[in-house]
């Protein structure tokens, strides 16, 4: 094993099952005796939650480019906080949303754009911190929007996005799949549109065959 932790990224559309994957996948690590932490974008700090709390409450506007800046303060308290010292202390970090996130939402959905401004500031936030793998949750906008209409039907968390238009969720899948075809090495589709078990065997094989090749 390299003598620094390993970054795992988990992403997807609103509804991609990504959460629940990510919590199947620490439980199963842990069980095995790797020693992990599970994370998540935006909010695993304290200040991370206050900022969590302006970006996704429904009835705030918040600019496109404000946004931006919010999602990157939190990541850059992330990222010195908790991912760093993790990494240094060699564990397997599994983090819920990442910089890949950041390109699909803001980035491509929002039409922000990738010019050297944008990545400027997303390399400031990051601090070097990069995935490793990234478990890219791939299905379709008609799958993932009942998934969030059920989730708030049961009284689960919902935010301004899952109010957006389908043609924005839209922009955010097509933003996922254009990163799947930049970074073939790292990013891994998962086919989301399965049972909760299929894909978590999915997870096993994906996250097995990476930490092998590693040592």
């Amino acid at each position: 094993m390299s003598d620094r932790g390993v970054l795992i990224t988990f992403e997807g559309i609103d509804g991609c099952g990504k959460s629940t994957q990510l919590r199947l996948a620490k439980d199963w690590l842990c069980s095995n005796g790797v020693s992990c932490l599970a994370t998540h974008e935006p909010g695993a700090t304290p200040l991370g939650r206050e900022i969590r709390q302006l970006l996704l409450a429904s009835g705030r506007h918040v600019t496109a480019e404000a946004e931006l800046l919010l999602f990157l303060a939190d990541r850059a308290q992330h990222v010195r906080e908790q991912l760093a010292p993790a990494l240094v202390h060699n564990r397997v970090v599994l983090c819920d949303r990442y910089s890949d996130s950041t390109h699909a939402y803001q980035m491509a959905a929002r039409k922000l754009g990738q010019d050297e401004r944008m990545l400027a500031l997303l390399a400031f936030a990051e601090c070097g911190v990069h995935p490793d793998l990234t478990l890219w949750f791939d299905v379709s906008v008609d799958v993932a929007w009942h998934r969030m209409q059920q989730r708030q039907k049961n009284g689960g968390e919902h935010s301004r996005f899952d109010l957006e238009a389908r043609s924005f969720h839209q922009r955010v899948a097509e933003g996922f799949a254009q990163l799947a075809r930049q970074y073939p090495d790292r990013i891994r589709r998962i086919d989301a549109s399965q049972g909760i078990e299929h894909v978590h065997c999915q997870v096993r094989m994906e996250i097995e065959s990476f930490l092998e090749a590693r040592g």
